[in-house]
């Protein structure tokens, strides 16, 4: 599938993006709404073992990291996972349904960063400083809060990752701040140890279907390196720098999570985290550390979320931006605006569709079912790696060993399937989200027939 090329006016990405920039991208893109919104939520399906699930969950992305190195190596440009599965498989309607998946789990993680903004963190600084009785619109907020990310997103990639780098330090303080208050709890002899070896099953469950039923939700948490290579047209020597910068961001964003999980089963039971829902962390705080100011934790809480939702967004727009330059989408989604070198259309797009989700839809499930779709893909890309080891590069490039990619797709597709313990709701939510996948797939393929313009080749 050949890069689609732009008209003689049309000008290139803004190369703005060097070997810090992209592994703050991956630690901010990790870090974020994921353990900062669902640790109550991994709690009440596990128990005191907080911790397996985010272990496992890392395991099996880092899996699949290998696979999307490779493949970003051979193919260092936007669309990601769309343009592997097309290369691989050439089905042109496959190459959409994974772009829309990916694209719909950038924009429904966004939306639900917004939500969890304006439901939440933002309700807490809100009690601490106004009385029970003023009413904030967290529907409201969190429409202004995607407009305001759309702004930033527009502005420029360069503002952009480096307003991600400040927001990154930011979230990643409030995570430091939860391990210091656990390091401190173990240092006084307070917390209790043997809640991190329980694995408390949902009556009718057995403790396998607890510990892959939660690793599949907290996948959820785990995911955000593969939005990186949506940036790679936007990266300088990006065959260079991607597996250093995503291999060790995965690492920093890992441990990290592990020692929350740690923290937050040591010094609160599992019910009570999970009675406390995407307030767990704030839970934790106060147990842990009860003179420390919740406001300030819920402050940090925003700042991530925010961060979380950015890269998102960008994300979205990017992979909108890469298809439209490989024929997928119209062309109109391919428009870079002269001055500020960033894809207008396809922010204006994606931003549009994060507006509807967080005005009409209940997301409160949507966590698990981005994690669906994600996984789906995932699987997709791993089998992609190995179909294209037919297809050599004419360059050097990463290479993962070929046990990687077999593991990574067989570990995606069991988490992916009913065996893993989801809940139905979720394989509904996603079929709703494909259907109109399809729907749209139909649309753009009339408009192309009274306009055809043909798939570039493999």
């Amino acid at each position: 599938m050949a890069q689609g090329t732009n008209t003689g006016a049309q000008p290139e990405l803004d190369r703005a993006i060097g070997p810090k920039l992209l592994l703050f991208f991956v630690i901010g893109d990790i870090l974020g709404t994921g353990v900062y919104a669902l640790t109550g939520n991994v709690a009440g399906k596990i128990g005191g073992a907080l911790w397996l699930p985010f272990l496992i969950a890392f395991a099996v992305a880092f899996l699949t990291a290998f696979s999307y190195l490779e493949l970003v190596g051979k193919y260092p440009r936007a669309a990601g996972a769309a343009l592997y599965a097309h290369r691989a498989f050439k089905i042109r309607f496959l190459t959409f349904l994974v772009a829309f998946a990916v694209m719909s789990s950038g924009v429904t993680s966004a939306a639900s960063a917004a939500l969890a903004f304006g439901r939440t963190y933002l309700q807490s600084v809100v009690r601490e400083f106004f009385s029970d009785t003023f009413a904030v619109s967290s529907t409201l907020v969190a429409i202004l809060f995607v407009l305001g990310l759309a702004v930033v997103n527009f502005r420029g990639v360069s503002e952009s990752v480096r307003t991600n780098v400040v927001l990154t330090c930011i979230e990643v303080s409030g995570l430091l701040i939860v391990v210091a208050i656990g390091v401190h709890a173990v240092a006084t002899g307070d917390g209790d140890a043997s809640r991190l070896t329980r694995v408390e099953p949902a009556q009718g469950q057995g403790t396998l279907v607890a510990i892959t039923s939660a690793t599949a939700l907290a996948f959820f948490a785990m995911v955000g390196f593969e939005d990186s290579v949506n940036m790679a047209e936007e990266c300088r020597d990006p065959v260079r720098i991607f597996p250093r910068a995503v291999l060790v961001g995965m690492g920093v964003a890992a441990l990290i999570y592990v020692l929350v999980a740690i923290t937050s089963s040591l010094l609160v039971p599992a019910d009570e985290l999970a009675g406390a829902g995407s307030g767990a962390l704030l839970k934790v705080v106060q147990v842990g550390a009860p003179g420390f100011p919740l406001w300030v934790f819920s402050l940090i809480g925003l700042f991530a979320v925010v961060n979380s939702a950015l890269i998102n967004m960008l994300m979205a727009s990017r992979l909108v931006y890469g298809l439209a330059n490989e024929r997928i989408v119209p062309r109109a989604f391919g428009l870079v605006h002269p001055s500020r070198r960033t894809p207008w259309v396809s922010i204006v797009f994606t931003t549009g569709v994060a507006v509807v989700l967080v005005s009409t839809v209940d997301i409160a499930k949507l966590g698990g079912t981005t994690s669906l779709l994600l996984l789906v893909v995932f699987a997709i890309v791993n089998v992609a790696v190995l179909v294209l080891r037919r297809e050599p590069a004419e360059h050097r490039h990463f290479r993962a060993p070929t046990i990687v990619p077999v593991l990574g797709a067989l570990s995606c597709a069991y988490l992916a399937s009913p065996l893993s313990g989801r809940p139905g709701d979720e394989y509904r939510i996603a079929g709703y989200l494909l259907l109109a996948g399809v729907v749209l797939w139909l649309i753009n393929h009339v408009a192309q027939r009274r306009s055809p313009p043909s798939l570039p080749e493999a």
